[in-house]
């Protein structure tokens, strides 16, 4: 697909079919985008966590409760490693955040591509993810994403919402 049509037509995808798993060969494609982004000094802070057993699928999914979230086959986890992201020396900035949504728009932006859906959620439940994965003190989990073929007969809606650019650019 020719990237900017891919822009304008991806949307996030609240409709998974459960019984489609990605397969290993895809989800490597999708997976090497987030690992060419680019980062800060290049430090790549960042490591991707793929859920798709089906134990550590429910104790994932026990932390956003939306029934779409639990059709997906699988849940991909961005962590931060605090301790390889870049600080700036005037005020101490640390641009791990940043980083990671890089990698995780490439990802997204990918899985687009191939054809796969996908979402970004914020919205889920911190204590319980963080019962689920017991990550380590120098990861920070950035966000998760679910993972998967839509279900047959979805159809995008192609009604994004977005400021002009009138409204959201200034040249100075």
């Amino acid at each position: 697909m020719e990237f900017t049509e891919l822009i304008h037509t991806r949307e996030s995808v609240r409709n998974y079919d459960p019984d489609r798993p990605l397969p290993k060969e895809i989800l490597e494609k999708i997976l090497d985008a987030g690992r060419l982004a680019p980062s800060a000094c290049n430090y790549q802070p960042w490591k991707f966590l793929v859920i798709s057993s089906s134990a550590m699928l429910e104790k994932v999914r026990a932390c956003y409760q939306r029934n779409w979230f639990k059709d997906a086959p699988q849940i991909l986890v961005a962590l931060g490693l605090k301790d390889q992201a870049w600080k700036r020396s005037y005020d101490g900035y640390n641009s791990i955040e940043t980083d990671v949504a890089i990698a995780m728009t490439h990802i997204i932006l990918a899985a687009e591509n191939e054809g796969i859906g996908a979402c970004w959620v914020e919205a889920y439940d911190p204590t319980l993810l963080k019962e689920a994965l017991n990550p380590g003190e120098n990861e920070l989990i950035i966000g998760i994403m679910p993972l998967g073929y839509p279900k047959p007969g979805f159809q995008k809606t192609l009604m994004k919402k977005r400021k002009s650019l009138e409204e959201i650019v200034e040249f100075l």
